[in-house]
C-alpha cells in the first residue's frame, strides 16, 4: 500500500502543476524477476518517477515507453525477456532471467474512474481489495487497462461491463488473499486480478526513547502508527511526529481508540510491568493476532502466574498469538537492532514466513502469481 499512497500523492502534485501522467504496471511474469504483478509506477511528462517496476534495470526503458503512452494518450503494453540475449542487458544488474509485461496506461483526468480514480478507491478505508487490469499479450491489440476496483461493500468499474464476468474469481481472490493472472473466454486478452490488503496498524504501548528507532523503521514501510502510554512526558507528537497517534492513556482504555483488524499489530514495550499485564489482560479479550512483548521470557512467565492467579487461564490458541520475548533472532543489542529485529518478526508474521535465511529456502523468493486457465 506504501506504493500505492506515494502514486496518489504524487499524481495529485502533478495534477495540481498540470503535468500529464502515465501509469506503468507489472501485469504478468514469467520466470524470476524482482518485481511481481502489481508493481507500479507512475511516470510524468517531465520525467519524474514514483514507485517502481523493477530493481532499477527497466526504468530507463520504461521512462520512454510511458512518455510514448502519454505523447499518444494511448495505453501500450511492452514486453521485457530478460532470458533473451538480445535484451538481457536490462537484467544484469540483478542477474534476473525472466520475462515481465508492463502495461501503461495514459491517465485522462476527464475520464471517470480512470486507473488513479480507481486505486484512490483503497484509501476511503482500511479494507481489503481487489484491482482487475485486462490487457492483451497480442501485437498492437487494444489495451484496455486497469477497469475494476471490488470490495465486498462496493464496486468500481472504469470500462464496460464485459468485466463484470470475472466477479466470482475476484470474490475467489478476495477469499484466498492471492493474486491471480485469469485468460479471458471471451477473447485473448488476459486479466490480471490482484488481492491488495491494507498497510500495516502497528500499535505500540510504549513511548520511550527505544520507540523512536521503531517508529522510523515502521514509518519507513509505510505502516500505520499509534502509540498510547501513560507518561505526559514521553507520550507526545514532538517526540514522533511521523506517527498517525499518540495519546497519553491508562491501560485499562488503552484500546478505547483502537480499531482492530487483520492486520493490526500490538507491541508492549511501557518497560512497567503493571501497565504491560493490564494491556495484555485487555488483549487477551480480543481477537488481535499478534501480541509482541518486551523482556525476557522471566517476565513473560510472571505475567501468565499472575494472570493465573486472577482467574485468567490463557489457552494455545491465545498463547500462539503472543511473542514473548518479541522479535527475530539477529543477535540484537542497541535500541536500532531490537527495532529491526521486532519490525523483522512482524513481517516475517504478516507474509506468512518463518524469517529464515533465503540461502536455505527451496523454490522461489516471492509468491508466484497463479496463471488461471
Amino acid at each position: 500500500m506504501k506504493e500505492i499512497s506515494e502514486i496518489l500523492k504524487a499524481y495529485s502534485a502533478a495534477k495540481e502543476a498540470r503535468k500529464k501522467t502515465a501509469l506503468a504496471t507489472v501485469v504478468k511474469v514469467e520466470g524470476s524477476l524482482y518485481r511481481q504483478p502489481g508493481a507500479r509506477m507512475l511516470v510524468t511528462e517531465d520525467g519524474m518517477l514514483t514507485g517502481a517496476i523493477s530493481g532499477g534495470c527497466l526504468e530507463g526503458d520504461a521512462l520512454r515507453k510511458a512518455l510514448l503512452s502519454i505523447n499518444q494518450k494511448q495505453n501500450k503494453l511492452v514486453t521485457y525477456n530478460t532470458s533473451n540475449e538480445d535484451d538481457a542487458e536490462v537484467g544484469l544488474q540483478l542477474g534476473c532471467n525472466g520475462i515481465v509485461h508492463i502495461l501503461f496506461e495514459y491517465i485522462n483526468e476527464e475520464t471517470g474512474n480512470n486507473p488513479i480514480e480507481l486505486l484512490k478507491q483503497l484509501e476511503l478505508e482500511r479494507k481489503e481489495a481487489v484491482m482487475v487490469t485486462v490487457f492483451s499479450l497480442k501485437r498492437n491489440a487494444f489495451q484496455t487497462g486497469t477497469t475494476l476496483f471490488f470490495r465486498k461493500e462496493s464496486t468500481v468499474l472504469n470500462h464496460s461491463n464485459e468485466v463484470l464476468n470475472l466477479i466470482p474469481d475476484v470474490v475467489e481472490v478476495l477469499k484466498n488473499k492471492t493474486s491471480i493472472v485469469k485468460k479471458l473466454k471471451e477473447n485473448e486478452d488476459e486479466a490480471l486480478i490482484e488481492y491488495i490488503k491494507p498497510s500495516i496498524s502497528l500499535v505500540i504501548a510504549g513511548a520511550g526513547n527505544d520507540i523512536q528507532p521503531l517508529v522510523k523503521m515502521a514509518t519507513i514501510l509505510g505502516w500505520e502508527i499509534n502509540i498510547g502510554e501513560g507518561r505526559a512526558t514521553h507520550a507526545t507528537l514532538k517526540r514522533f511526529p511521523k506517527a498517525n497517534q499518540v495519546l497519553v492513556v491508562k491501560p485499562e482504555q488503552f484500546l478505547d481508540n483502537i480499531e482492530i483488524d487483520d492486520h493490526t499489530y500490538f507491541l508492549l514495550m511501557t518497560h512497567n510491568y503493571k501497565y504491560d499485564l493490564a494491556v495484555l489482560k485487555s488483549l487477551l479479550q480480543t481477537n488481535c493476532h499478534y501480541i509482541g512483548i518486551l523482556g525476557p521470557k522471566s517476565k513473560f512467565s510472571r505475567m501468565l502466574d499472575d494472570l493465573q492467579s486472577e482467574g485468567i487461564l490463557i489457552n494455545e490458541e491465545q498463547l500462539s498469538r503472543i511473542h514473548s520475548p518479541v522479535g527475530l533472532d539477529i543477535g540484537a543489542e542497541t535500541s536500532e537492532e531490537i527495532a529491526l529485529s521486532i519490525i523483522s518478526e512482524i513481517k516475517a508474521v504478516a507474509s506468512q514466513r518463518a524469517g529464515t535465511y533465503l540461502k536455505y529456502k527451496s523454490g522461489k523468493i516471492h509468491n508466484e502469481v497463479y496463471h488461471g486457465k
